[in-house]
């Protein structure tokens, strides 16, 4: 009778040694959703060349491949509502196939599992993928090679630098070359490896008469990514010295959310109640909050004194913004929505004191200074 049972029990035993994880298997949803964390694209040294992270491409994918979701991350839906299983969200300022010119390309991607009746949050920190190359060319480069071309070569692939560019040229990582085009004649100046958040710039020489130059090597690095600096004289030879320093890359104050540069975001603040006089940034998505019960209000505004904002333009609920106190004058009255409702879905600075709660939820308070972008 004992092994009867047995033998009944085992099919049952091998249905449940056929599920990975039982608790993925049992048909059930839970919630997932995605922020960018932090500034997004941190990257201070190259702010003219940041897109706005509400065009970032975001894409999430189930174990199958099957896309959830594609599409700008600022129209995207503040969370899914998906199977218990493993997801893929992925986030990319820019679709980036070939060498150009101010195409730097930030991003993430992550894999996350959501359990049944549970939420998961993504955290995307978007950092540089690809690398990038500013050819700084020295006057007399010109007096002598006045024929001369340069460019700069990845694979198969030439990218013409022209004397007077300024802008930065990025790759995939990788070798890369600068070539020399002298009256017909290619010559590969020097080669370097570069690898993904590294921004080389070069500084070429041509002194008269040939004489040696003493090539040197100086590498700066900040808070946003690798940058080296390096100085190549024609006819001097490439080898170099090198050596180091570090920097804020900061354009004020070095502590986090003094400055403009370092501001917090939406997801940030939230860990730093209680602080004066520091930047803030996110969306203006809404206002009207005394009304707008869990949600904020998008139109049709009735109250100047306020407005929310978020870490992208499509959030709603009042629970992922910071409301927004508008001080009396200048600032109220360049802000308000009332007067200014196209302003809804622009990226705003806010310089002011962080409060734990302001029309229930997060607030800034004593605002006195910001910038719409």
């Amino acid at each position: 009778m004992r092994l009867k049972r047995l033998w009944a029990l085992l099919p049952l035993v091998a249905a449940l040694g056929a599920c990975d994880d039982f608790g993925l298997r049992s048909g059930g949803q839970g919630e997932l959703r995605w922020i960018i964390a932090g500034n997004g694209a941190d990257t201070r040294a190259a702010s003219a060349e940041i897109p706005d992270t509400n065009d970032f491409i975001l894409k999430v994918t189930d174990a199958k491949g099957k896309i959830l979701y594609e599409g700008a991350y600022g129209d995207s839906p503040e969370s899914l509502l998906v199977d218990a299983g493993s997801y893929t969200v992925a986030v990319h300022s820019i679709e980036f196939t070939t060498p150009g010119f101010s195409r730097p390309v930030y991003g993430d991607e992550q894999v996350v599992v959501v359990k049944a009746g549970a939420t998961v949050t993504v955290r995307l920190n978007c950092v540089l993928e690809n690398a990038g190359v500013r050819l700084q060319v020295a006057p007399d480069f010109l007096t002598s090679y006045p024929d001369g071309v340069l460019y700069l070569k990845s694979g198969d692939t030439r990218l013409m630098y022209g004397y007077s560019e300024k802008r930065i040229a990025y790759f995939k990582p990788g070798p890369i070359s600068l070539v020399l085009n002298n009256r017909g004649a290619d010559e590969t100046l020097l080669t370097r490896t570069l690898d993904a958040r590294t921004i080389l710039t070069l500084n070429i020489s041509a002194p008269h008469g040939g004489a040696a130059a003493t090539s040197s090597i100086t590498v700066a690095v900040d808070t946003a990514k690798i940058w080296n600096s390096e100085s190549y004289a024609i006819g001097g030879g490439g080898s170099g010295s090198g050596s180091g320093s570090g920097g804020s890359g900061s354009s004020g104050g070095d502590d986090p959310g003094t400055d403009i540069d370092n501001a917090y975001s939406v997801s940030q603040a939230a860990n730093h109640i209680g602080e004066d006089d520091i930047w803030v940034f996110g969306y203006i998505v809404g206002g009207d909050l005394s009304s707008a019960g869990t949600t904020v209000k998008t139109s049709k505004f009735t109250k100047a004194t306020h407005l929310a904002i978020a870490s992208r333009s499509s959030v709603t609920s009042k629970a992922s913004c910071i409301a927004v106190e508008l001080p009396k004058g200048p600032i109220r009255d360049a802000l308000n929505l009332v007067d200014h409702p196209d302003l809804v879905g622009t990226r705003v600075y806010l310089k002011g004191s962080l409060v734990a709660s302001y029309f229930g939820t997060t607030g800034l308070k004593s605002v006195s200074d910001y910038v719409l972008k």
